[in-house]
C-alpha cells in the first residue's frame, strides 16, 4: 500500500515537471473601446410666480403684541399664587416671562418671520407669491467600459476585453503542457 502511494505521488510530480509555463509577447492588431451608458441624475428648478387673492397667514407682515401683554399678565397672577415668602417674587418674575413667551408664541404662530435667511419660507410680492418647483432630471453620458482587444500570438488571432488599453504589445502567459494519446 505504501509503495502505491509513494507511485502515484512520483507520478503527479512527473507530469506537473513536465507542464512549464512562462510569458511571452504578442502583436496587439486592434484595441476597440467599449462603452457604456451611465444616467446622471441632476435637479432642474424653475420659480414662477402666481397670484393670491386671498389673505392667508403668511401676508401678514404686523408682529401683534397682545398675546405677549395678557400671557404676562396670566403668568405674572399664576407665579405669584405658587411661591410663598422671597420665592413668590422669583415665581412672579418667572411666570410673567413665560406668560409673555406663550402669549406672543400663541398670538404670531400663523406669520411668517421677516427675515431673509428663512428661504423655505415663499417670497410674497403685490399679492403674488414666488413658487419653486423642481424635478430630477438624467442625462445620459458614455463612459469607456474597457477595450476589445485582439491580438497575436505566433500566427493564431485571439480575443479579449481587457480594462485599459493595452498598447502595441500584449504580455501573455504561455503553458506548455505534454498532450496525451
Amino acid at each position: 500500500m505504501k509503495r502505491l502511494v509513494i507511485a502515484s505521488l512520483f507520478a503527479t510530480t512527473l507530469l506537473a515537471a513536465q507542464a512549464q509555463s512562462f510569458t511571452d509577447n504578442a502583436r496587439v492588431r486592434s484595441a476597440e473601446p467599449q462603452y457604456e451608458t451611465v444616467n446622471v441624475p441632476r435637479n432642474e428648478c424653475s420659480s414662477q410666480w402666481i397670484n393670491e387673492n386671498r389673505r392667508g397667514a403668511y401676508e401678514s407682515q404686523d408682529r401683534q403684541y397682545g398675546g405677549a401683554i395678557v400671557g404676562g399678565l396670566a403668568g405674572g397672577v399664576l407665579g405669584h399664587q405658587i411661591g410663598g415668602g422671597s420665592g413668590k417674587d422669583a415665581a412672579t418674575a418667572l411666570g410673567v416671562v413665560l406668560g409673555a413667551i406663550t402669549g406672543d408664541r400663541f398670538e404670531n404662530r400663523d406669520q411668517r418671520p421677516q427675515y431673509s435667511q428663512y428661504p423655505q419660507y415663499p417670497q410674497y410680492q403685490d399679492g403674488q407669491r414666488e413658487v419653486q418647483r423642481c424635478r430630477t432630471v438624467y442625462d445620459p453620458q458614455s463612459r469607456i467600459n474597457g477595450y476589445r482587444v485582439t491580438y497575436e500570438y505566433r500566427g493564431q488571432q485571439y480575443t479579449t476585453v481587457m480594462r485599459s488599453n493595452p498598447g502595441y504589445n500584449l504580455p501573455v502567459r504561455v503553458t506548455v503542457q505534454p498532450m496525451e494519446q
